[in-house]
């Protein structure tokens, strides 16, 4: 059976495709302005009342407190001077106990990780902790001027500074999230680019070398590449091997898979037109109608 773009049961299925990719992929992404984010403030302690309101209700953070010693570890410090010892005291104020066997981690595969975590419910991100949902997408930094606040003009890129007060805050976070990693994990890798591992990536510099292999059972690898490709690396090829050889000499059992089948419905709910889904797409629509 063919795919009948014409004919109004066709319709109602693309519309309904197209209104579920909505949902999963609109993002806005991050914000183009290099200033601190407006509201700063408002944002970080409202989603840290969201956080133990609806998300972790059992916790009992002191979100005021947890503000005040983000504010401390910034301000009053050059923009490009805030160390990853800055922010002990606030990450002092948040101590959480991950779930085993339910880390994922990623590099370069943002979106589609973010939809295969929300579709799957099997999985807990970094922006899942209460760091990473207070922080996720924002920026800032302070001045140096004594009593000025936060800098909502500009803040430096991150490739400018050896101490971003924005880069040192997610370097501590991952480097908490791997080292409380145990059982099962999973790593997600974009296998339409070169060096899909890349030591220099926050994955490949901080949290892999805090994994504990006697804490963690399987690392298990999923390397993803676009619809229409490039096809560049895969389990067999590229620097998945480096990060192979990697996991094997520091004593980690591991799988690697380049043809996981819910990353690819994923992907082609995103773009059901695409050649590699129209089979997809037609065994759908055939379900569909069956049942009319």
């Amino acid at each position: 059976m063919t795919f009948q773009k014409s004919s109004s049961t066709s319709s109602i299925f693309h519309m309904l495709i197209l209104w579920f990719a909505n949902v999963l992929f609109c993002t806005d992404g991050l914000r183009a302005e290099m200033g601190t984010t407006p509201n700063l403030k408002h944002i970080v302690i409202g989603r840290c009342y969201s956080y133990i309101t609806l998300v972790c209700p059992n916790s009992s953070y002191d979100c005021e407190e947890i503000w005040r010693e983000f504010e401390e570890a910034v301000m009053r410090k050059s923009r490009c001077n805030v160390k990853v010892k800055d922010y002990k005291r606030m990450f002092h104020a948040t101590p959480q106990t991950l779930t085993c066997g339910k880390l994922l981690f990623w590099s370069k595969t943002r979106e589609l990780m973010h939809s295969y975590a929300a579709v799957t419910r099997r999985f807990w991100t970094l922006e899942d902790t209460l760091v990473g949902y207070m922080f996720n997408d924002l920026i800032w930094c302070g001045q140096e001027e004594k009593d000025r606040g936060f800098d909502f003009n500009s803040c430096p890129d991150w490739s400018t500074c050896v101490n971003h007060p924005v880069y040192s805050l997610w370097r501590q976070a991952s480097q908490n999230f791997a080292a409380a990693a145990c059982g099962n994990i999973t790593v997600l890798l974009n296998g339409s680019i070169e060096n899909a591992f890349n030591r220099k990536s926050m994955f490949g510099s901080v949290e892999l070398d805090s994994l504990n292999p006697r804490m963690v059972d399987h690392v298990n690898i999923k390397v993803v590449a676009n619809l229409e490709g490039p096809f560049i690396e895969s389990c067999t090829q590229g620097s998945i091997v480096d990060l192979i050889n990697v996991l094997k000499t520091r004593g980690f059992r591991w799988t690697c898979t380049d043809s996981d089948l819910t990353l690819m419905i994923l992907q082609c709910i995103r773009n059901p037109q695409q050649f590699s889904c129209l089979p997809c797409a037609n065994s759908l629509l055939h379900r569909q109608r069956l049942h009319l």
